[in-house]
């Protein structure tokens, strides 16, 4: 049987996967995207999509569907930092004048029927059992598994791991470790209903952080995180419990909040950069790259790296992907680090947050098209 032959196979249908399918196909390469998961399936998240990500968005066209889908709009962030409250209305920049937290359902939905609109073949519960190397250890093709019990080889140009934290495409391609993180946190999410739109509700307390963030269906997705160490006591105690007893302003924030959907405990994961290309492959998203979420920030990371990724194979510098991805993500990934290790004041980690909020500028001026100073890094 002649093999299928494409331009690239990606491996994991989610963010990343998904916004770097739709990019490829629509400049006209032949596209196989594929998911071990089934279609429309959820998956744990945060959900806040900072400037970057909704630039990003709305640059692909997807922007105006979210929001028409029901998509709240995000018109203020607040750091709460144990009694003291900061707001900051969003001002309008590089074309975003709101911010928007999407279900995961729906946004990696659209991503995915986007990438298909624009031609690429889509297959969910399908997943990657294997790649092809040829004499000289270049990644030519790949093994997948069908829903069918079917094994089937295809062709392709390019393999993209796009599958996550425990990315079976790093695994295969011996993708090492470039650097790790030391610290991370625990964290309870839970779906709760009956709470008002009032923007990112961001809250620090000493030894303890969580935040409210406005959702679909008059939804918000609450979160407390601990040291990691404090992973059994989130098992422990219901949402609204476990903020009191760390961030009195959270537990009142929360007040009238009906749980909708039984909570999802994050153990900890301490943070790694991994390489992220080489002969025939390459890695977007958490494959590539993982953060601790107490900044909130992987969704965003995930689209300008499918950006990133995309603008380096269409102008044939996949060598330099992984230095432009570190020149932009480094700031990110230490800042997340320090804030992930509670050992700070919250006059210190005030600072931290402005340091972080410079890191997301420079990202948002790279995807806003100022990009010479990344395109010099070798």
């Amino acid at each position: 049987m002649t093999k299928e032959t494409y331009d690239a196979l990606i491996v994991g249908a989610r963010c990343a996967g998904a916004a770097t399918a739709l990019q490829l196909a629509r400049s006209g390469a032949k596209v196989l995207l594929i998911d071990s998961a089934r279609a429309g399936s959820d998956t744990m998240s945060t959900h806040a999509l900072m400037r970057g990500a909704v630039m990003l968005l709305e640059r692909w066209g997807l922007a105006a569907p979210l929001r028409a889908a029901g998509t709240p709009l995000i018109a203020r962030t607040s750091f709460i930092y144990g009694p003291e409250v900061f707001d900051i209305d969003l001002r309008p920049e590089h074309g975003v004048e709101a911010l928007m937290a999407p279900r995961r359902f729906l946004l990696d939905r659209m991503l995915a029927e986007a990438a298909a609109e624009a031609g690429a073949e889509l297959r969910f519960e399908t997943s990657c059992t294997g790649l092809i190397q040829d004499a000289q250890g270049r990644v030519v093709g790949a093994r997948l598994a069908f829903p069918d019990g079917g094994i089937r080889e295809v062709s392709a140009g390019l393999v993209i791991g796009a599958d996550g934290k425990r990315s079976r495409v790093a695994r295969l391609v011996g993708a090492e470790g470039t650097r790790q993180a030391q610290h991370t946190v625990a964290c309870a999410y839970q779906y709760v209903s009956g709470l008002p739109n009032r923007g990112f509700r961001w809250h620090f307390a000493e030894g303890a952080a969580g935040g409210i963030i406005p959702t679909n269906d008059g939804a918000s997705c609450a979160f407390v995180a601990l040291p990691e160490r404090a992973a059994a006591e989130l098992r422990s105690a219901p949402l609204q419990e476990l903020a009191a007893r760390h961030m009195p302003v959270m537990a009142e924030d929360m007040a009238g909040a009906e749980p909708v959907e039984a909570r999802v405990i994050f153990a900890g994961l301490k943070g790694y950069m991994r390489r992220c290309a080489g002969p025939g492959w390459a890695l977007v998203g958490d494959a590539s790259w993982f953060r601790d979420p107490i900044t909130a920030h992987g969704i965003t990371d995930a689209f300008r790296d499918s950006e990133l990724l995309v603008e380096a194979v269409k102008t044939g510098t996949l060598g330099r992907y992984e230095a432009q991805r570190d020149h932009l993500s480094l700031p990110i990934f230490d800042l997340s680090d320090r804030i992930a290790s509670f050992d700070w004041s919250l006059g210190d980690l005030a600072g931290l947050h402005k340091q972080l909020n410079r890191a997301m500028k420079a990202n948002q001026g790279w995807i806003a098209g100022a990009r010479d100073e990344v395109r010099r890094v070798a």
